[in-house]
């Protein structure tokens, strides 16, 4: 008897049995790696999921918000001219 085991996107929480054109990412402090959908990545320690492109890519938008806030400072740089 076979499983079926089931994915949550983690924006929008569909799920499925059926991830194609789905993503995975795995991602640290200092890293974020994404790969195309394979049970080995799916299934990893800490693996996150996501329906498409496109909600991989406010995952993305997001770390990188968290890694890189708050912005440098100027220290009083002209800024350009309007």
């Amino acid at each position: 008897m076979t499983t079926l085991q089931e994915f949550r996107c983690e924006v929008c929480g569909i799920v499925t049995g059926n991830p194609t054109h789905w993503f995975v990412i795995q991602c640290g402090n200092s890293e974020l790696t994404v790969h195309r959908w394979n049970s080995e990545a799916a299934n990893a320690a800490g693996a996150r999921h996501y329906c498409g492109e496109a909600h991989a890519e406010v995952y993305i938008s997001r770390w990188f918000d968290s890694v890189c806030a708050p912005p440098k400072p100027n220290f009083g740089r002209a800024s350009p001219a309007q």
